[in-house]
């Protein structure tokens, strides 16, 4: 609970002041509590021990009994066991609550903005989005959301794969189906046909080779006519991706694309601009820098960063560089983001350091890759289909919604027509979304239908539900939800007093999932808030209550988490439905 910290500090430090501990001492053992049913801050003391020669014991009653006096009507004090515990007093949760009735951010205060890159999601021209892209598209849409939250300026960059040599493959197949067939008739469902056609007939025909690799060279001479081709691979796919977000619900469009082709004209320059570091290197006819220090293979020799290979093609490792170049250089960013899956961990840590030691990043800046584990099936493979194939991104959300209409039918059969379609995707969308979201992003994470769309536990149709009781709770009063903004809230039993924590815990928890690039941490947060009021909603009664004042105050912590969890669910990408 910082803001308990931040307020009591500075009267701690003044009432301990003649035991002759150091300030920074003090502050440095002031935090959170592990066990909140003891208090809501702790300070341990054993450390003190020794420096006062007392026991830990003795130590904490001392502070303990010093500190109290000072801190009557914010915290009660008492000490357990070699620890000082603070727990917040009724009174000054009361204030705090009617503090941020009042604050649309719910006390989330921006930071000092940075100008940040994120690149996420990136598929690839001609091929559909499978599963792999989710983890990629919802942690990083979700990423973008806490971090413009926060008041930076978010620069989104989709880096889809639109350049490169299979495209010498892919526009020769092209040619041979007849363009207008791909570009009018060609639904969704048949990109992955398409590539896999192209690269059987690139395998099996040698002719067909030999006309794809010309066509490479074509295309990296800019031909006019091959180009034009490019465009129309580009241009279904685009319109594919698309649909794909607009059924996530996520933020990227088209004008946050930014392919691999944006940056060709920069490879060459990659190349001279490390020649000119000294860093570039001549191994077997390929250009490479070689790191050192921990980049060694299993026999020890230090492993080369590819940056033009022998035939004269540029690699991936140059294709990011040319990234960092124009990220930094073209778009003066402050931050660069990565949300890529872990087994590029190496591959990012190689290109960062390459992109310091040739000065392509100043020490002012920042790279991160935002790393993320696999999804699995329930035996603990990586999730496939019924066929054995990977599961299409699109099939996967379709099949989301039409479960979540299912469920709807069953739980209120009075929701129909629009309203009930608009609903059913709330929840579909937001179960998957969620689901993916509320695991620690760096681990696997295994896909089961029932668990994420059960309205019970740590999922968002069971958040999205509470949500939902909240606003049936005021469609019911006799106050809206305005007529609260101004009430006297009123802290009694402690069902109120844990719900009132978890609301003022609300900017924390969004300060440290943004800081810490972990929306998870946003997630346990928002299913603590909707457990403590359900246990409020059976404790505490609302509407019932004959005391006028009570009912004001008690639906002021109603409109406080209905906010909590819509503001929360929101930064996750995930809508809070009125009605379920």
């Amino acid at each position: 609970m910082r803001q308990l910290i931040h307020e009591c500090a500075p009267l701690i430090l003044e009432a301990v002041s003649d035991m002759g501990i150091g300030d920074e001492h003090i502050l440095s053992l002031l935090g959170p509590a592990t066990d909140t049913r003891m208090a809501d801050v702790a300070m341990p003391c054993h450390s003190l021990s020794a420096l006062l020669k007392k026991s830990p014991v003795n130590v904490s009653e001392e502070i303990s009994s010093l500190i109290s006096p000072s801190l009557e009507g914010i915290a009660f004090t008492s000490s357990v066991n070699g620890f000082v515990n603070l727990k917040a007093h009724p009174e000054w949760l009361s204030s705090k609550m009617m503090a941020i009735l009042q604050d649309e951010r719910l006390g989330v205060v921006k930071d000092d903005p940075r100008k940040i890159v994120v690149d996420y999601s990136a598929p690839n021209v001609a091929k559909e989005m499978h599963v792999g892209h989710l983890r990629s598209t919802v942690i990083g849409d979700s990423i973008v959301r806490m971090l413009e939250f926060k008041g930076h300026n978010v620069i989104r960059e989709n880096h889809i794969g639109d350049w490169g040599t299979p495209f010498g493959m892919l526009i020769e197949h092209l040619i041979d189906i007849g363009e207008e067939d791909l570009a009018l008739e060609k639904g969704i469902s048949d990109f992955d046909h398409f590539y896999k056609e192209a690269r059987s007939k690139f395998d099996s025909d040698e002719v067909f080779a030999d006309r794809s690799r010309s066509r490479v060279v074509l295309l990296q001479g800019e031909d006019a006519d091959t180009l034009r081709l490019w465009g129309i691979l580009v241009g279904v796919s685009t319109t594919y991706f698309n649909e794909v977000y607009q059924m996530l619900d996520v933020l990227l469009e088209d004008n946050d694309l930014m392919g691999e082709s944006a940056y060709r004209h920069l490879l060459p320059q990659v190349a001279e601009r490390l020649h000119e570091s000294g860093l570039l290197e001549n191994s077997d006819g390929a250009s490479v820098v070689y790191l050192g220090g921990k980049w060694v293979n299993r026999k020890g020799e230090p492993l080369p960063v590819i940056i033009r290979k022998g035939d004269g093609g540029f690699n991936y490792s140059t294709s990011d560089l040319a990234c960092i170049i124009d990220r930094v250089e073209r778009l003066s960013c402050d931050d660069l983001l990565y949300v890529v899956g872990t087994p590029q961990k190496q591959h990012f840590e190689m290109v960062f350091e390459v992109a310091s030691r040739a000065g392509f990043m100043q020490s002012r800046h920042n790279a991160t890759h935002v790393n993320f584990g696999s999804v699995l099936d329930s035996d603990g493979q990586m999730l496939k289909s019924r066929a054995g194939h990977t599961v299409k991104l699109v099939d996967l959300l379709r099949e989301a919604v039409s479960r979540a209409k299912d469920l709807i039918s069953l739980k209120n059969p009075d929701l129909k027509g629009e309203e009930k379609e608009i609903v059913s995707k709330m929840i579909g969308i937001g179960a998957v979304k969620y689901a993916d979201l509320s695991t620690d992003r760096a681990r696997d994470y295994t896909f089961d239908w029932e668990k994420m769309l059960s309205f019970e536990g740590n999922t968002a149709p069971y958040l999205q539900y509470s949500h939902a009781r909240i606003c049936r709770i005021f469609s019911l009063s006799i106050m809206d939800r305005d007529d609260v903004k101004d009430a006297n809230v009123i802290i009694g039993t402690e069902e109120e007093l844990n719900l009132a924590r978890c609301i003022m815990n609300f900017s924390e928890v969004v300060d440290n999932a943004s800081s810490t690039l972990h929306p998870h941490k946003l997630c346990t947060h928002i299913h603590s808030t909707s457990s403590a009021f359900a246990s409020f909603y059976e404790a505490c009664p609302i509407l019932k209550t004959e005391d006028e004042a009570l009912m004001k105050s008690r639906l002021a912590l109603c409109d406080l988490t209905a906010r909590s969890i819509s503001i929360g669910l929101g930064l996750l990408g995930i809508q809070s439905p009125e009605k379920m």
